[in-house]
């Protein structure tokens, strides 16, 4: 797992994704929520505009897993 850090108390999925090299755009990332290949905390996730927030964990298929840390 691959922990990632932001320095606001949360970040939206589409952003997310972006930081973790997931995807490179925001089409992308719609793309990929929409053929239900990402996870949050173990549940599929469709909303781009999800908050995640420290200790929240994303699972993307063919990527990984990653782990929502804050900087603070």
């Amino acid at each position: 797992m691959k922990n990632i850090s932001i320095s606001t108390e949360y970040i939206k999925l589409d952003q997310f994704l972006k930081l973790a090299d997931c995807v490179s755009t925001g089409g992308s990332a719609k793309a990929l929520l929409q053929e239900q290949m990402v996870k949050v905390n173990g549940e599929t996730e469709e909303r781009r505009g999800r908050k995640l927030y420290a200790g929240d964990e994303v699972e993307v298929q063919g990527e990984g897993s990653f782990k929502v840390q804050s900087e603070q």
